[in-house]
């Protein structure tokens, strides 16, 4: 994982604000012109401008309104951002506090600063304290300064040239404190690489790749090791019905495992599976032209387990963790399977293949059966797998299934915690039914309710351990004009095994 930035968390009396010396400070501003102890030492030594910008209306101190001061008189910064922090005695909500953070972060990263300075808002946040603030604000610097790096046209990169972030606080920062702020960065950084992975065009993230890379980090990180399995391997374990997925492409389809050992000698470890589609054109049943290119990010579930699984070696978390990744190229081709092929499992089940699009599935479903060797704690699969799950649920929250409650809860409250949040749709027996085959123990679609039938044929493979499946079509990228990869679920997934810690 890059190191993007060098962030450094440090005691700030306000009296001392008109000495720091640094290329842009910001400060929080009350919205009931009540100023705190920080932006009335700015007032003081600046001439009064605040107060003055206030009168005029000049400055907004809504949640998240930014207004700025440049050069102002009395302080050796050049400039100062002012970001809205609500009402004094106001108790926030999570994301109206990330909101704020999120601000801080961007209004230094739109100027050409190389050092900043932020002063951590003195809010209240609902069900938090200022370990949480810490942990977000330096998850976000780093996870906000991401670019591209790998983008051919140089010229037209985004240049980020923020190198140094420094965070000011009231208090002589905690041992807490400073677990926070290396916590929340080393998630950030591990979205970083998860954007990474899936930004990556298809022609160089293929699943060998993600092999060597998965190999790259395991060298790198002691108490991380990793294995590759090749077609001639999976063929002789039974995997077919992860092969038949890339029949038709010249790539080498592959399984990705990872391994850390942080926890005990003998203790269950949380396994994490990702789909690793590198490219999708839905294979005989092929995918409409437009917007196929997005289809390389396919594979942003197995980015998010292997980049997860790298946080928790960065940050040497005393927990065994497995991060296994089902990896194909779904394209069509005179060896590609069609539909109404039937398939055998690793599992002994077999299936019928009605739509070739539907394949994610079909490389976890072997996972699912192979990562029973490891005697799972609990596991989790992460898969962008049906655009149904963004009718139901938007971009903004990944849809999350389970056969376990505790599980199931224990991924919701992670994902509000880290802000990556994640809703429970049901899997109950009813929907099981539209799964039935006449040529096979299941088939690969059915119904309408297409992202919990997905969770239903995957649930046919998970019924010896806690599993919960999180449907990241949705989150894992956005389209459009802002095209890339989002990073998610890493924060989820992080906080989730933080907090098994």
């Amino acid at each position: 994982m890059k190191k993007r930035l060098t962030i450094t968390i440090n005691k700030l009396n306000p009296s001392e604000l008109s000495k720091v010396n640094t290329d842009c400070l910001v400060l929080g501003l009350n919205s009931d012109k009540t100023l705190n102890k920080y932006a009335n030492e700015l007032n003081k030594v600046s001439g009064g401008s605040i107060k003055k910008l206030q009168n005029k209306q000049f400055l907004k101190s809504d949640i998240g309104a930014t207004g700025n001061l440049a050069a102002p008189q009395g302080i050796k910064s050049d400039l100062v951002y002012l970001i809205g922090i609500g009402k004094t005695k106001d108790k926030l909500s999570m994301e109206k506090a990330k909101s704020i953070l999120s601000s801080m972060v961007n209004s230094i990263l739109g100027t050409k600063a190389k050092s900043a300075s932020i002063v951590l808002p003195d809010i209240s946040i609902d069900g938090q304290d200022k370990n949480w603030l810490i942990q977000q604000l330096s998850f976000l610097a780093e996870n906000q300064s991401y670019t591209y790096d790998a983008k051919i046209n140089k010229k037209d990169k985004k240049v980020i040239t923020l190198k140094k972030l420094n965070v000011f606080i009231s208090s002589s920062p905690s041992s807490a404190n400073r677990k926070s702020l290396k916590i929340g960065q080393a998630i950030g950084r591990g979205s970083n690489t998860a954007k990474d992975f899936g930004n990556l065009p298809g022609n160089i993230c293929t699943p060998s790749y993600l092999g060597t890379q998965s190999k790259a980090a395991a060298k790198k990180y002691k108490n991380l090791k990793c294995k590759v399995l090749g077609e001639k391997e999976m063929e002789k374990l039974g995997m077919h019905c992860l092969l038949s997925v890339g029949n038709g492409s010249a790539q080498e389809s592959k399984l990705v495992i990872l391994e850390y050992s942080g926890g005990k000698k003998g203790d269950q470890p949380h396994v994490l599976v990702g789909k690793g589609i590198t490219f999708d054109t839905g294979g005989i049943s092929l995918k409409p032209g437009a917007a196929m290119d997005e289809m390389k990010f396919d594979m942003c579930g197995a980015a998010s387990v292997i980049s997860t699984i790298q946080v928790m070696a960065e940050l040497k978390i005393p927990l065994n963790v497995v991060a296994v990744v089902a990896s194909a190229e779904n394209m069509p081709g005179s060896k590609a399977t069609k539909p109404g092929d039937v398939v055998k499992t690793l599992s002994g089940q077999t299936v019928e293949i009605l739509n070739t699009d539907a394949e994610g599935r079909l490389v976890l479903a072997d996972a699912l059966t192979y990562i029973k060797r490891f005697n799972p704690k609990t596991v989790t699969d992460v898969a962008t797998l049906t655009g149904a799950c963004i009718i139901a649920l938007g971009h903004a929250t990944s849809g999350l299934m389970s056969n376990n409650d505790r599980h199931a809860n224990d991924l919701y409250e992670a994902g509000l915690k880290s802000q990556d949040k994640a809703w429970r749709l049901p899997i109950w027996d009813i929907y099981q039914k539209d799964l039935n085959s006449n040529f096979a123990d299941i088939a690969n679609i059915g119904g309408r309710a297409g992202t919990i039938t997905a969770a239903c044929f995957l649930s046919r493979f998970t019924k010896d351990y806690e599993w919960a499946h999180l449907d990241v079509a949705g989150t894992a990228h956005v389209g459009g004009l802002a095209k890339g990869a989002s990073g998610r679920p890493v924060p989820l997934l992080s906080q989730f095994l933080i907090d098994k810690a």
